[in-house]
C-alpha cells in the first residue's frame, strides 16, 4: 500500500438553504473576476506604463466587467462540451446549461473573453489589443482561485503516484495521486502572475499592445503542457494523438501562436 495524505473533507457546498446553494466553484469565479477586476484598475492608475497606447478608463473597465464573465462562463462551458464531451452533450442537450455540476474548459473560455473584449473594444471605440493585454495581465489570478476549487471539489485530479505528498481522491478509486490541481494553482497561477507583473512593470510591455496577451498564451501553455503529464487525463477521451492528452494538444498551439506574435509585436513596436 503506498504512503498517501488523505484527501481534505471540505464539503464543495458552502451554503444550501432550501433551493440556494452557494458552491465554492461559483465562488472562486467570482473571486477571480472581482480580484482580476481590482488588479486592472491598479494599471489605470499609471497611464505611463501604457504610454503611446492608450488604456481604457476604470468606468470602461467596470462596464466590461459583465461582457468578461458572461465570456469566461459561455465559452467556458461552450469549450466543454465541444472539446470534451461532445458525444455526451449530444444525447443530453438539457445538462449543457448545468455548470453548477462542473465542466469548464480553460480554452474555450479563453476564447470567450477575447471575443468579449474585441466585441466591448469595438463597441467603445478602444484599443483591443491594449484591453486584451490588460485581461492577460490578471488572468492567473482567476487561474489559481479556479484551480484551487478543482482541488476542493476532488475533480481534476492527477495520475497514480508515489510521491510523499500524493493525495486520495474519493472520485479517484481511493489511490494515491498527484494533486495536479495545485500544481496548477501554482504555475498557471502564482508563477505566471508573477512573469506578467515583471513584464508590465519591470519591462513595461503594455507599451507593446499586444505583445503582454501573446506572453500569457505562450506561458499557460508550457504550465499546462507540463502539468498534464501528471494530471489524469479525461475518462471519456483518454490518451489521443502520439499519446498526448486533449489540454496538451490544446496548449501546443498557444505555445506556438504566442511565441510568433510575441516576436511579431516586438518587432512592430521597435520599428515605430
Amino acid at each position: 500500500m503506498l504512503f498517501a495524505l488523505p484527501f481534505p473533507a471540505i464539503d464543495p457546498v458552502l451554503i444550501e438553504w432550501g433551493p440556494l446553494v452557494i458552491r465554492w466553484y461559483a465562488l472562486a469565479y467570482i473571486a477571480g473576476v472581482l480580484f482580476g477586476w481590482w488588479l486592472a484598475h491598479s494599471f489605470t492608475k499609471h497611464p505611463e506604463i501604457f504610454t503611446p497606447a492608450k488604456p481604457p478608463t476604470a468606468r470602461e473597465l467596470d462596464d466590461f466587467l459583465v461582457w468578461a464573465m458572461l465570456g469566461i462562463v459561455l465559452g467556458g462551458r461552450l469549450g466543454f462540451v465541444l472539446f470534451y464531451n461532445l458525444a455526451f452533450y449530444a444525447e443530453n442537450p438539457s445538462q449543457i446549461l448545468q455548470v453548477w455540476h462542473g465542466g469548464m474548459s480553460f480554452h474555450g473560455g479563453l476564447a470567450g473573453i477575447a471575443l468579449a473584449a474585441y466585441l466591448f473594444a469595438r463597441k467603445r471605440g478602444l484599443q483591443f489589443l491594449t484591453l486584451i493585454d490588460i485581461v492577460a495581465a490578471v488572468g492567473p489570478v482567476g487561474l489559481f482561485f479556479g484551480r484551487v476549487a478543482n482541488f476542493v471539489n476532488g475533480e481534476l485530479y492527477g495520475r497514480v503516484s508515489d510521491v510523499a505528498w500524493a493525495v486520495m481522491f474519493p472520485r479517484g478509486g481511493f489511490v494515491p495521486r498527484h494533486p495536479s490541481q495545485l500544481y496548477e494553482a501554482g504555475l498557471e497561477g502564482i508563477v505566471l502572475l508573477c512573469v506578467m507583473m515583471v513584464a508590465v512593470w519591470k519591462f513595461h510591455t503594455f507599451k507593446r499592445p499586444g505583445f503582454t496577451g501573446s506572453l500569457f498564451l505562450f506561458g499557460y501553455g508550457l504550465a499546462r503542457l507540463g502539468v498534464e503529464f501528471f494530471r489524469e487525463p479525461d475518462a471519456q477521451l483518454g490518451f489521443l494523438f502520439a499519446n498526448a492528452t486533449m489540454g496538451q494538444l490544446l496548449s501546443l498551439p498557444m505555445i506556438v501562436i504566442g511565441a510568433a506574435l510575441m516576436v511579431h509585436f516586438y518587432r512592430k513596436a521597435s520599428v515605430k
